[in-house]
């Protein structure tokens, strides 16, 4: 499946939970996610979409690792399965 599939999933589904995915470009600062997912009541997550076999660049590792070391929220997602359980998980935490 293609990248591109995966990341309109991710939209539609983060929109049925009542959030939305916003398309995160960055023209100074390659490698940033490609949706900032905000959640109902304040949940925040980066979110890098590949296809199954991808992989991520060297500046999308660096911008990972900035993630972390910052303490945010930030996921990779290859399939609409991990898109699914994504979804389920963001969304029982909120329950």
């Amino acid at each position: 499946m293609k990248e591109a599939a995966i990341e309109a999933y991710l939209v539609k589904k983060v929109k049925e939970i009542g959030g939305i995915a916003y398309k995160f470009v960055s023209p100074a600062h390659r490698g940033v996610a490609d949706r900032i997912v905000v959640l109902p009541e304040g949940g925040v997550v980066f979110v890098e979409l590949k296809a199954a076999h991808g992989v991520l660049s060297p500046l999308q590792e660096v911008f990972a690792r900035n993630m972390q070391r910052l303490g945010q929220n930030y996921i990779v997602l290859k399939s609409k399965e991990e898109v699914d359980a994504f979804v389920k998980a963001v969304s029982r935490s909120r329950s």
